[in-house]
């Protein structure tokens, strides 16, 4: 069955456009190079100062150093907080997720609870802040906590279908399958092409008793990404029915 800390990451070190950056501004050239070439990226942001340090951080993420793009977007935000400006919370936001992407679980949580705390953050961006902050409690421990923080994502980035996969997981492993069961019916709807989608509705199938069901949906996890570790969990999950 897939493990809930390998989902820790699905969503993390995902490029986001620093907040507050336009087309006439000078850092979007910075922004858009991040896409191009992250390296040179870096180097135009190193010279450019404090006022490219979130493309800086994006830069570094680019180029999967997401421990040193935790640190810089957390820079970024005391920065921002320094000069009262609103984006402090999207920079600790980034941060956190930076963070998660690292596997540095309690920086992350640290970050996101700046975020949120900030009160700066509305809709979607403090749904997603609320999901991955249930992550970092989730590589924590903390169960409960993650489910306050999931239930809290789902009311503004219910479009996410990450969301439901790890509510649904959740649910799962706390023993209660009928959430389990009505949440990964949800990320189904949104992401039926997704393999840990597909892995985890074959988890809740079997911890049900419904082996046809479970077998049905570890091999389309099989198939969609046969190499993938969600792929990989599910091939593995299928020999106890004596192969594919």
């Amino acid at each position: 069955m897939i493990p809930l800390a390998a989902l820790l990451l699905a969503a993390a070190g995902q490029a986001m456009t620093p907040p507050g950056v336009s087309g006439s501004d000078p850092a979007a050239g910075c922004v858009a190079e991040t896409r191009s070439d992250p390296a040179a990226a870096e180097a135009r942001a190193r010279r450019g100062g404090a006022g490219l340090r979130a493309c800086l951080a994006l830069a570094l993420a680019a180029q999967d150093r997401y421990a040193e793009a935790g640190a810089t977007f957390a820079e970024a935000a005391r920065g921002a907080e320094l000069a009262h400006d609103s984006h402090a919370a999207d920079y600790w936001a980034q941060a956190g997720n930076a963070w998660l992407a690292a596997g540095d679980a309690a920086k992350a949580r640290g970050a996101l609870d700046a975020a949120l705390a900030a009160g700066t953050l509305v809709e979607l961006q403090r749904g997603e802040a609320h999901l991955d902050r249930a992550r970092a409690l989730v590589a924590l421990g903390d169960a409960a906590g993650a489910r306050t923080d999931l239930d809290q994502a789902l009311t503004t980035a219910g479009d996410d279908p990450l969301a439901w996969l790890l509510s649904a997981t959740l649910a799962r492993r706390g023993g209660d399958l009928g959430r389990a069961r009505a949440d990964i019916a949800q990320a189904l709807r949104r992401s039926a092409d997704d393999a840990s989608v597909q892995l985890e509705a074959g988890n809740i199938a079997a911890a049900g008793g419904d082996a046809d069901r479970a077998k049905a949906a570890w091999q389309e996890a099989a198939r969609l990404a046969p190499d993938s570790p969600a792929g990989q969990s599910a091939a593995q999950a299928l020999t106890q029915f004596g192969g594919k």
